[in-house]
């Protein structure tokens, strides 16, 4: 495989090159299923383990690799396997918290460009899930797209893209269905050779649909939404990169239950541009926006300029943030009481 289709450059080569290891190759990760990494490579496709320094040496699953990640391996090429030294610096990542009480980072996907923020035209658009994944988005340095699928089974299309752009200042809203070629043409300018683009949106939505389509290939599992509750079932199970027949990158992804913060202060900032412009303009500078005198958060609910689930929106994604910082504080000290520990049990047996 030429790697450079698929976005491998100069600062990756140098960053490769600064590792001085030798016999070392570069890869990129398509695949991960219980730490057992399927890399693309010059030399075709590799299984990969991570080595025994890097995995001592991470202090949690971010430090492992994760899809769409460049990592240097060193190839045992007759087995068609090799050993994951190292993870290259990434330029962007799509966290979310892990599920559960865990307070973990999870990689959705590494080194992307674009991210199509893909939703059903049914009953189920929820403008409160495309607020969360477009603060996630921004925080993750790639740019998002938010894609409304399946625009066949609304007959209100433009009224639902109007409702989603007015949560999603500047973000580009393409309304599409695959099943009647409409609207796919304006996705081109994104499906860029060297370029990365991630299908990120709940179950059933239509990522397996859409990235069939560009695959030109049925390649994924296509289920459609449950009637009975208009919810989506789970058809992809885990997340693969892929590569379309242009030399653009695919990672396609799970549908997604829970989608928890994870160090998003500036992707707040960035979703919620309207709200924080108003609060400028508030008497007090510390305003809490909860019937202060002269707030102009709430006088522009009054005035019927700002949805007060919106706010409330805004607030909870506070609220979770801050409770996240706390118990990241207290993770962050474990974690280096764990660390000293190991390094001291090291130290102790090599001196025996």
């Amino acid at each position: 495989m030429d790697l450079n289709k698929i976005g491998f450059n100069e600062e990756l080569k140098s960053a490769l090159a600064h590792l001085n290891k030798e016999g070392i190759i570069a890869g990129r990760v398509a695949l991960e299923h219980k730490r057992i990494y399927r890399i693309f490579t010059e030399f075709g496709e590799l299984l990969c383990e991570v080595s025994g320094k890097l995995s001592f040496e991470a202090v949690g699953r971010e430090d492992y690799p994760a899809v769409g990640d460049w990592v240097a391996v060193l190839p045992r090429l007759n087995e068609g396997k090799g050993t994951i030294m190292a993870v290259l610096p990434r330029k962007s990542k799509f966290s979310r918290k892990t599920a559960g009480q865990t307070t973990e980072e999870q990689i959705v996907a590494a080194n992307v460009d674009t991210i199509f923020l893909v939703n059903s035209l049914n009953e189920d658009l929820n403008l409160r899930r495309i607020e969360r994944y477009l603060t996630l988005t921004w925080e993750s340095g790639a740019n998002p797209v938010i894609l409304l699928t399946k625009s066949e089974l609304s007959n209100n299309v433009e009224d639902s893209v109007a409702l989603v752009e007015a949560v999603a200042f500047g973000v580009p809203v393409i309304a599409v269905s695959v099943h009647e070629n409409r609207g796919l043409d304006l996705l081109n300018e994104y499906l860029q050779p060297q370029k990365t683009i991630a299908l990120l949106g709940s179950s059933g939505v239509g990522k397996s649909t859409l990235t069939n389509y560009l695959l030109g290939y049925e390649k994924q599992a296509v289920q459609t939404i449950r009637e009975d509750d208009d919810k989506g079932r789970h058809t992809t199970t885990y997340r693969e990169m892929l590569v379309l027949p242009n030399g653009c990158v695919l990672i396609d992804t799970p549908g997604m239950r829970e989608l928890q913060l994870w160090n998003s202060s500036a992707g707040i900032l960035e979703s919620f541009t309207d709200i924080e412009e108003l609060a400028e303009n508030c008497r007090f500078r510390d305003c809490g926006h909860m019937g202060e005198a002269n707030c102009a958060v709430k006088q522009a609910i009054e005035d019927g300029e700002l949805e007060s689930g919106r706010l409330n929106s805004y607030f909870k994604m506070k609220r979770e943030l801050a409770y996240l910082d706390r118990k990241q504080n207290k993770k962050a000290q474990s974690d280096e009481k764990k660390k000293w520990k190991s390094i001291k049990k090291t130290i102790k047996a090599k001196r025996k």
